[in-house]
């Protein structure tokens, strides 16, 4: 809560010589509940208590109320942090006082990080926890407030053991949904760090917890939620596509068991269980959020497509009440998945308006866009190879590569980059010192079993293009034999095609036709348009060649609407003002204006 509290707590009945502070603080908290509140005419009731010398509790409480109500409602902060000081300081000196104390110390720490100052929040907040251990709840929610200012400054270390520290604490006051609670946020940071030996032993003790714990149906759901959306992320950041299937159903279930319960009023009685992870409207656009990565990665992109419609038109709705900024990573991680699916399904004009609108976001938040440009030069690459600006696609790529330190990223824009040098076909130097860094056969640099067949692949790619058909077959084999074990429909799709065409080129006929087909059956379904160009020119050159006339002309057909259609959709995309972003490698993204005559977005500058 972070109004003024009411004069509960000042210490002493309402005698005479207090009737007046309660006067003073029925108006102010009239004022402030007004709609819209009337923060000055609050804010004038509060300061007439301070002239009158009121005893040191009345002056504390007041001093935290003026801080609070100038830092929520006004852009005031010199005068809000001079209150909140003045009101921890008193505080500290008056014994059991503690929701002034701690309030004041916690929203005094908020206000130092939103001025940048967090070398002066840190100490505060320890010094905070230090004196608050009588005082489960307060205890609890400072640890928490200090881990994510570790977080937010990237030191998982420090921020696990605050949450190691927390989960021991919450045991210990016989708190064991926020003991769940400490655990779970430490496992999703150590997932963070790719601490995956560490991970896998705090799962299964949060497992058992969440299990065991009888509780509010609600916050026992929630953390259900958290723990299999862990596990989830866990097992699509090792591509495993196929394994992760009865994890994500089980979290389906819960998100509809969650929907049909009701949020009972019933506080709970231990102080330290008075926490939640996320309100229901988020983790409900959390699970359509992991169904998408799902459904990208394994290649069912109309699914994709499906749930990001439905997870984007439950974001609009939330963002009009609520501005937390968790909504639009949402936003952008949809975006980034869907953009992915785009490409692949032949619409590269929506694609690159959907990346304008990522431009757009991270244009409003520092924060987003230090997370997620690298993803976002990506995504830029992506583009530039489906629409054949290699030159430019290979300096998004660099781009990417300068600015990410994330292994999974780094081993995908390498793949992405070494498929740019195959194609450009005199980047050999280049081409020979990045596969030797994703080599599949030994050393491969992370632990997901999708880049590390998509990296067969490449190899296969490469030797295609050299000539060395039975090296190429061989490296295709294996992508197979992954892609098929872990439903990586894409990989399995383009590696049976290129089996297809080297079957072809040797003449083998039965051999191409009976890796072609397929591939055509698995690119429709997925879809994917450019294996299926592909495929539907093989089979007409098949067929030709095996002397089928009917056959060939349905296939050559089939060519030339995929052709157009791809064709149409390059001359769409290449026109389209957004175009110019693909020479954007550097700072911030190019600001775009809306033109005079309708919504359209072009971009005024590109720096």
């Amino acid at each position: 809560g972070a109004g003024p509290a009411p004069g509960s707590g000042s210490g002493g009945g309402a005698a005479g010589g207090e009737s007046w502070y309660l006067a003073l603080l029925g108006l102010a908290e009239h004022f402030r509940t007004s709609s819209p509140p009337k923060v000055r005419l609050c804010v004038h009731c509060l300061q007439a208590v301070l002239p009158r010398k009121p005893p040191a509790r009345m002056e504390a409480r007041t001093h935290l109320q003026l801080g609070s109500v100038l830092y929520h409602h006004t852009r005031n902060g010199d005068q809000a942090r001079g209150h909140l000081e003045k009101a921890w300081l008193i505080s500290q000196q008056i014994p059991q006082f503690e929701d002034v104390k701690f309030e004041a110390a916690s929203l005094l720490s908020e206000l130092y990080c939103q001025e940048n100052s967090v070398d002066t929040a840190k100490p505060l907040l320890r010094k905070a926890i230090q004196i608050s251990q009588q005082t489960p709840y307060w205890h609890c929610r400072l640890l928490f407030q200090l881990a994510q200012l570790h977080t937010l400054e990237k030191d998982l270390v420090s921020a696990c053991d605050l949450l190691g520290v927390g989960a021991e604490y919450a045991r210990v006051v016989g708190s064991e949904y926020t003991r769940a609670l400490f655990l779970l946020s430490k496992g999703m940071l150590l997932l963070m760090e790719r601490k995956l030996q560490e991970v896998h032993p705090l799962l299964t003790l949060c497992g058992q917890i969440v299990e065991n714990w009888q509780g509010n149906p609600i916050q026992k759901e929630s953390l259900r939620v958290f723990f299999l959306v862990l596990q989830v992320t866990h097992y699509l950041d090792a591509g495993q596509v196929k394994s992760v299937k009865p994890c994500l159903k089980q979290l389906q279930q819960c998100i509809q068991t969650i929907s049909t319960l009701h949020d009972d009023e019933i506080l709970p009685s231990n102080p330290a269980d008075l926490f939640h992870w996320l309100p229901k409207e988020h983790m409900c656009v959390l699970v359509y959020l992991v169904t998408v990565m799902h459904s990208m990665q394994a290649g069912y992109l109309e699914k994709a497509q499906k749930y990001t419609d439905k997870a984007l038109m439950q974001l609009e709705k939330l963002k009009m009440l609520d501005c937390s900024p968790i909504l639009s990573s949402f936003q952008v991680i949809l975006l980034e998945h869907i953009i992915m699916c785009r490409l692949v399904t032949g619409h590269k004009a929506t694609a690159l308006q959907e990346i304008s609108q990522v431009c757009q976001l991270c244009q409003q938040s520092p924060r987003l866009f230090s997370n997620h440009a690298a993803q976002l030069h990506t995504l830029l690459g992506l583009y530039c190879i489906s629409v054949n600006c290699m030159d430019n696609a290979e300096a998004q790529f660099t781009t990417a590569l300068r600015l990410t330190t994330h292994q999974e990223l780094w081993a995908f824009i390498v793949t992405n980059l070494a498929s740019v040098y195959i194609r450009e076909g005199n980047r050999h130097q280049e081409l020979y010192s990045l596969l030797e860094r994703i080599n599949p056969d030994h050393n491969f640099p992370v632990s997901s079993h999708c880049l590390r067949a998509a990296a067969f692949y490449i190899r296969g790619l490469f030797s295609f293009f050299q000539g060395r058909y039975n090296e190429a077959k061989r490296f295709l084999r294996e992508t197979l034999k992954m892609s098929n074990a872990e439903d990586l429909n894409r990989l399995t799709a383009c590696s049976l095609v290129l089996l297809g065409h080297i079957f072809y080129v040797l003449g083998n006929h039965r051999e191409s036709n009976n890796m072609v087909v397929p591939a055509m059956q698995l690119a429709s379904k997925i879809p994917d348009m450019s294996v299926q160009l592909w495929s539907s020119a093989l089979l007409r050159d098949l067929n030709k060649a095996c002397g089928n006339a009917m056959d060939a002309h349905e296939a050559a057909q089939m060519h030339q609407n995929f052709s157009q259609q791809l064709l149409q959709d390059h001359i769409e995309a290449c026109s389209l003002p957004e175009h110019n972003l693909i020479t954007w490698t550097d700072g911030p993204p190019p600001v775009q204006f809306q033109a005079q005559n309708g919504p359209t977005t072009s971009l005024a500058s590109l720096l």
